[in-house]
C-alpha cells in the first residue's frame, strides 16, 4: 500500500514525497482512514511506529476543508496534548513538514520559557495547538486560550501523562472541551487508570493496536553483558571507545546516576551530556540539540526525560542500569530501530538486577543473548548466569560487539525537515 490509496489530498502527498515517504507504517495505514471518517480512535502503539503522522496527516486534511483561513480571528480548532516539551516540539515539526503546502497555522506551547512569544502567536490566531498540560492550563487561566471551538482533540502518550503525574491536569483540560468533538487517544500501554480515562472521553472508538508493548522492535539487535556493579563504568568506556558507534543513548535509573555517568565518561575523554528532570528546559533542549546534530555522541538520560526523543539514525541504546518496570525496557530500546531502521540495544546486568532481567525476558518472550567474552566479566555469580539454558546464539558483528538479531531492516526514513535518513515519522 502507498499513501495515494489512503485518500489524502495532493498537497499532503506532495509534502510526503518531499520528505521521502512512500509507504505508510501499519498504524498509519489503519488510523488515517478512521480519522478521515471523523471517528474517535483508540491507538495502542509504542513510540517509533509512526503515530505522529497517523494523526497529523488526516487532521491537516480535515481542517483544510473546514477552517476559513481568510478569517481575521481564527479560533483554535485542534488541540494536541502531550507530556513533554521535547515531544511537543517534534509534533510541531511534523505539522510544519506535512502542512507546508496548506494555509493552516499551528503553534507549540510549553512551560519553562517566557510566555510572551506564545501569547502573541495566540492573539494572531492559530488553527492547531500543540501543548503540554501545565502551560496550557496556565494560559487558559490567564484568558489567552479558549477551547470552546475545538473540533479535534488528541491525547498523546497517555500512559506517560500518568507516570509524570499529569493525569489530573488532563482531566481538567478534558472538562473544558466541547462535548461534540472528535477524540484521538494514543498510549503505549493500557493500565487500568488509562483505560478508565479512555472510556470517559471516547465515543464508540475504533481501536488500532500496533506492536504490543510486550514485543521488542524486530529490527533491534539485543545483547546482554553480565558485569559487577563496580566495573560498569569501565565496561561502558570500553564499549563506547569504539568509534564505529555513531551515537549512543545511555539509560540510568536516577538523575544523580545520569550526572555521574556523564562526568565519568568526560574524565575518560569522551564528551557526554546528561538529560533529566532536574535540568532546566533550556539545558535539556540544548543537550538534545547537541545530540541530534552530532556535536555530542553520547547522551545519558533517565526514562522520563527520554520519552519522545527522536534522533536521526540513533545506532545504540545502552541500558547501564536495568529498569525496575519491564515495559520500560521496551520503551528504552525503542529509541533505536525506528520505523523499520535497524538498531543495537545493549544491556548491563549486575547481581542485584537479576530479578529485573528475569521480568524483562519474561515480558519480551526471549532470553537476551549473553556476551561472554569481554574485559570485565562478572565474578562467580556471573559464571552461573552466563550458562543459563535456551539463550539464543550470539551474532558476531564486525565491530566485535555481539548482538542478537531479532529481525531485518526495512530501510531508513527521513524525519520532517531533515535531509538525512531518520528512524521516526
Amino acid at each position: 500500500m502507498n499513501f495515494q490509496k489512503l485518500d489524502l489530498i495532493q498537497p499532503l502527498l506532495d509534502a510526503l514525497i518531499a520528505e521521502g515517504y512512500t509507504i505508510p507504517t501499519p498504524i498509519q495505514a489503519e488510523a488515517i482512514p478512521v480519522v478521515l471518517d471523523k471517528k474517535d480512535l483508540l491507538g495502542c502503539a509504542q513510540t517509533g511506529t509512526g503515530k505522529t503522522a497517523a494523526f497529523a496527516l488526516p487532521i491537516l486534511q480535515l481542517l483544510n476543508t473546514s477552517v476559513n483561513t481568510r478569517a481575521h480571528k481564527r479560533p483554535v480548532k485542534c488541540l494536541i496534548l502531550t507530556p513533554t516539551r521535547e515531544l511537543a516540539i517534534q509534533i510541531g515539526e511534523s505539522f510544519q513538514a506535512y502542512g507546508r503546502n496548506l494555509s493552516l497555522k499551528h503553534l507549540v506551547i510549553f512551560g519553562g520559557v517566557p510566555q510572551g512569544a506564545q501569547v502573541n502567536a495566540l492573539k494572531a490566531g492559530i488553527d492547531i495547538l500543540v501543548a503540554t498540560p501545565g502551560r496550557l492550563l496556565d494560559l487558559i487561566g490567564q484568558g489567552y486560550i479558549s477551547l470552546q471551538d475545538i473540533s479535534i482533540f488528541v491525547l498523546d502518550e497517555a500512559d506517560r501523562m500518568l507516570d509524570m503525574g499529569f493525569i489530573h491536569d488532563v482531566k481538567k483540560v478534558v472538562a473544558r472541551l466541547p462535548h461534540q468533538r472528535q477524540t484521538l487517544f494514543f498510549s503505549a500501554t493500557m493500565p487500568p487508570e488509562i483505560q478508565k480515562l479512555a472510556n470517559t472521553i471516547l465515543v464508540n472508538p475504533v481501536k488500532v493496536e500496533v506492536t504490543p508493548v510486550s514485543s521488542t522492535v524486530e529490527a533491534i539487535e539485543q545483547s546482554l553483558y553480565y558485569v559487577d556493579k563496580k566495573d560498569k563504568k569501565k565496561l561502558l568506556t570500553h564499549i563506547l571507545s569504539d568509534k564505529k558507534i555513531a551515537s549512543a543513548l545511555v539509560f540510568t535509573r536516577t538523575k544523580h546516576g545520569a550526572d555521574k555517568v556523564a562526568k565519568d565518561l568526560s574524565k575518560d575523554g569522551m564528551h557526554a551530556e546528561a538529560i533529566h528532570g532536574n535540568k532546566s528546559q533550556n539545558a535539556r533542549q540544548r543537550a538534545l540539540n547537541n545530540f541530534k546534530d552530532g556535536t555530542t555522541r553520547i547522551l545519558i538520560a533517565t526514562d522520563i526525560a527520554a520519552r519522545g526523543i527522536d534522533i536521526d539514525l540513533l545506532s545504540h541504546v545502552i541500558n547501564y542500569e536495568l529498569p525496575d518496570v519491564p515495559e520500560t525496557y521496551v520503551h528504552r530500546i525503542g529509541r533505536t530501530g525506528r520505523a523499520g531502521a535497524s538498531g543495537i540495544a545493549i544491556a548491563f546486568c549486575d547481581e542485584d538486577e537479576m530479578d529485573n532481567l528475569k521480568s524483562i525476558q519474561k515480558l519480551i518472550g526471549l532470553k537476551i543473548p549473553v556476551v561472554e567474552s569481554h574485559p570485565f566479566p562478572a565474578s562467580a555469580w556471573g559464571k552461573v548466569q552466563i550458562n543459563l539454558p535456551n539463550n539464543r546464539d550470539v551474532v558476531q558483528r564486525p565491530n566485535s560487539i555481539p548482538a542478537f538479531r531479532s529481525g531485518n531492516s526495512n530501510g531508513n526514513r527521513r524525519r520532517p525537515g531533515s535531509s538525512r535518513p531518520s528512524n521516526r515519522w
